[in-house]
């Protein structure tokens, strides 16, 4: 058994010096650079082995969606630069329809913008600079227990186990938390997770034989097909990685793809113009895993000297590009209140979950709301419309009506409940417009400032 009691380091005004993070992804790491940039002691113990020295074995490749909210906190650590080489900018979704024909929806104003990124690229950049400041990360490193008494944690490494003793545990160790297990066996713990009907798995558009973009490159690419849908992010290195989101079971499914006529036929069906660029289609698609997506909710966040964040605490569908960002914005906030407390955990802790729960329950909502209307309705002419009416009242009023996409994706400093809130009353007030009477030949001269007033009255 291997006390660390002996290791433990205090600073000067008796707080939590020595911290345990459980988990070396995306969350964990960036947290483990912020309190290491406070002059905390950060061991990080990660079950699966050194991506960086593993190419082949990153975990989910899955392109992530980097917007103001990520993008402020890698800011505020000074890792902003890395965006220039690994991150490309998309200005809209692409839509696709069964013919081929392209239907392009911009994000927001001219220069708003997310960025695709890789997400081993990511994570690979934010453990190494973890560990050039000082963080000691233990790879292959699985958490049996989590004591929450004593703020130990079980570790084990292939044949030895051992036990280690910290002043503080985090867990950031994704939507099946090893560390949330132990908080569920305490009283008065509320746990759900929620799965979706759909799952996903990943697919492959390579590059032209220069290296070019096959298809535009500065969007992120939607085939909507009401139950299902594919979507395509770019690569620096001109191909893209797609993602078929699909029902497990039933008539149209995963359950129902299983020969190679079977995929071809039901590809060049309903993706006739992707199909086209993607040779290895077949291959991939019964090679490569088939994945769920989950929603996570829990509280509290805390017990004693230990705490969730990231997905360990909120796991997001990915509909709404949010997953990364808000897990970004955690570790963020997280160090406004150690600033704001002085570093006493004490007050950080409780005021910490007590501040985010709601804004992570409403991009958990909303995350949901945004795959329906991805999948069902972004190729719908009222649809279409509404967002073209939204858009003409944010022209001629940017500070008064503001779209819920643009609050969450690119307006940081609005809580994620507030833009929740406000898209809600949006929503009645736009429901109240599309019903008019030839609203699609009569839309431009709707009386706009009547509209807008509705919000802020």
């Amino acid at each position: 058994m291997d006390q660390s009691s002996d290791a433990r380091q205090t600073d000067q005004s008796g707080q939590t010096g020595n911290i345990a993070i459980v988990g070396a992804g995306l969350v964990g790491s960036l947290l483990a650079v912020y309190l290491l940039k406070r002059g905390y002691r950060i061991t990080i113990f990660e079950r699966r082995p050194d991506m960086r020295k593993n190419l082949v074995d990153v975990g989910r490749s899955i392109n992530l969606a980097l917007s103001n909210r990520g993008i402020r906190a890698l800011k505020e650590v000074g890792l902003e630069g890395m965006l220039d080489e690994k991150a490309i900018p998309m200005h809209g979704r692409m839509m696709h329809d069964k013919k081929g024909n392209l239907t392009f929806q911009p994000y927001g104003q001219t220069g708003q913008f997310i960025n695709s990124i890789s997400r081993g690229g990511l994570n690979m950049e934010l453990m190494t600079e973890a560990e050039r400041l000082g963080a000691t990360i233990h790879f292959n490193s699985r958490c049996n227990q989590t004591n929450l008494e004593d703020t130990e944690l079980t570790i084990s490494q292939g044949n030895t186990t051992a036990v280690h003793k910290f002043d503080l545990i985090i867990g950031a160790d994704g939507a099946f938390s090893a560390v949330r297990t132990a908080l569920q066996y305490t009283d008065r713990f509320t746990y759900q997770q929620e799965f979706l009907d759909h799952g996903y798995k990943e697919l492959t558009i390579p590059p032209g034989k220069d290296g070019s973009f096959l298809i535009e490159k500065n969007a992120l690419h939607i085939w909507p097909r009401d139950s299902f849908m594919l979507i395509a992010l770019p690569n620096p290195d001109g191909n893209f990685t797609c993602t078929l989101f699909f029902p497990f079971e039933g008539p149209v499914s995963f359950e129902q793809l299983k020969t190679e006529e079977e995929i071809k036929s039901f590809f060049e069906e309903e993706f006739p113009d992707a199909v086209k660029l993607m040779p290895t289609l077949v291959e991939e698609f019964k090679n490569n895993p088939t994945s769920s997506l989950v929603t996570i909710r829990c509280y509290p966040w805390v017990r004693n000297k230990t705490l969730l964040i990231g997905d360990a605490a909120h796991g997001l569908v990915p509909f709404y590009g949010q997953g990364m960002n808000a897990g970004f914005e955690d570790c963020r906030v997280l160090n406004d209140l150690l600033n704001e407390h002085e570093d006493n955990w004490d007050a950080v802790l409780p005021a910490f979950q007590k501040l985010r729960k709601p804004d992570t329950d409403a991009i958990s909502h909303l995350a949901v709301e945004n795959f329906i209307e991805m999948r069902d309705l972004v190729a719908d002419d009222d649809f279409l419309l509404r967002k073209k009416i939204e858009a003409k009242l944010h022209e001629l009023y940017p500070d008064k009506w503001i779209p819920q996409y643009s609050m969450v994706t690119f307006h940081d400093e609005m809580r994620y409940s507030e833009a929740q809130k406000i898209g809600r009353k949006q929503r009645l007030i736009m429901d109240e417009v599309m019903v008019r009477s030839d609203i699609h030949s009569r839309w431009k001269s709707l009386n706009f400032e009547e509209i807008v007033n509705q919000l802020v009255h």
